[in-house]
């Protein structure tokens, strides 16, 4: 599995505020073009354009993406996102909307210039991914594509509304896959295993859908790279990363259900101050033990100071990257771990777990 460069830190796409005055107008959705005057003989011919893959994707895609605002007493956020079902429900963001989640109001600006209040149906900051619904039921949601079939190098095109700009269309390709990248304050820290673009993602794209070629979402867009150093999001680098489309569908689907979402686990804790390659199970502190017992680690037999050096054959170069791989499943899967102890390795086989995400 690939690393994030430790130059780079990835900062979620937040937009502080900046909203322009017609954000919530439909024009911005739409793009008009001057009239010449009727019969004109001097007016100049109309152009000609060729056709275009990501035209007829951005045409396909803008009905189906929204503008999200998000305001409390404290604040407001904006972002956008995802018709998810025709009846109403609307995936985005945790970030996008969290602003709003004790108390507050959101609010979702639609392509036909219709603006309407949302519940807020459930959220998880682990995954950072939100479920809202609309008192609507014509919703044109777009296809799923499954994300386990992205290769790199794919066409894409991204959709939101950067600083506030709604219905802008970027483009790219996948650079990049299972990135590990974890965003957030410290104690809010969402863990993705990432599709990474270079499609031109900024402040306010966050919870917009990242599209292929043939008109299908592949991800959410999330978090962007800055120079380290940066504590905040200033624009994009070319270095862009979105929820893949299984992760999105499986737990807004959850959400939507249950009003929750859960994620898989090992049951143990990983010493995250650890700087080798591979995940270390911590040790043992006082009334909590590192490894949880009965559960999927301690009857699989690992212990405290084992060292997780490749899940289903793939390298771990950090704790991160190991906490990312495992949260890319779901409860129940069987995972390999490959283990080092005491300078020998061995594999071991676990069914993961299941925990309520936060």
């Amino acid at each position: 599995m690939s690393k994030v460069l430790a130059s780079l830190v990835a900062v979620l796409a937040l937009l502080a505020g900046f909203i322009l005055g017609a954000a919530f107008g439909p024009s911005l959705f739409d793009s008009q073009a001057a009239e010449a005057p009727g019969g004109d003989p001097t007016a100049p011919a109309p152009t000609v354009v060729a056709a275009s893959p990501i035209r007829d994707v951005a045409a396909r895609a803008l009905p189906s993406t929204v503008f999200i605002q998000a305001s409390s007493q404290s604040g407001a956020s904006t972002g956008t996102g995802l018709i998810f079902r025709a009846d109403g429900y609307i995936v985005t963001n945790n970030h996008v909307i969290a602003e709003a989640a004790d108390g507050g109001q959101v609010s979702v600006a639609f392509s036909d210039g219709t603006i309407m209040s949302a519940e807020i149906i459930g959220r998880t900051q682990d995954y950072d991914l939100a479920v809202l619904r609309v008192e609507r039921d014509d919703l044109v949601p777009l296809p799923y594509a499954d994300s386990d079939t992205v290769v790199v190098g794919d066409g894409v095109v991204a959709v939101g509304a950067p600083l506030g700009l709604t219905g802008t269309v970027t483009s790219g390709i996948v650079s990049a896959l299972n990135r590990a990248v974890t965003a957030g304050s410290a104690g809010d820290i969402s863990f993705i295993n990432a599709i990474q673009t270079d499609a031109a993602i900024n402040p306010g794209n966050s919870g917009g859908p990242l599209v292929n070629l043939a008109g299908q979402v592949i991800g959410i867009n999330t978090a962007i790279a800055q120079p380290g150093g940066a504590s905040s999001a200033t624009g994009s680098i070319g270095l862009g990363f979105a929820i893949p489309s299984n992760q999105v569908a499986r737990t807004a689907q959850q959400i939507i259900e249950t009003g929750h979402a859960t994620y898989p686990v090992i049951g143990v804790f990983l010493d995250r101050q650890h700087t080798g390659p591979g995940a270390l199970v911590a040790a043992d502190s006082p009334g909590q033990p590192a490894v949880n017992p009965g559960g999927p680690a301690d009857q699989a037999g690992i212990r405290s100071g084992d060292l997780i050096i490749a899940i289903d054959g793939v390298p771990v170069m950090g704790s991160d990257e190991a906490i990312v791989t495992i949260r890319s499943n779901s409860p129940g899967d069987s995972v390999i771990l490959t283990i080092e102890r005491a300078g020998a390795q061995t594999d071991v086989e676990l069914i993961l777990g299941e925990s309520e995400a936060n």
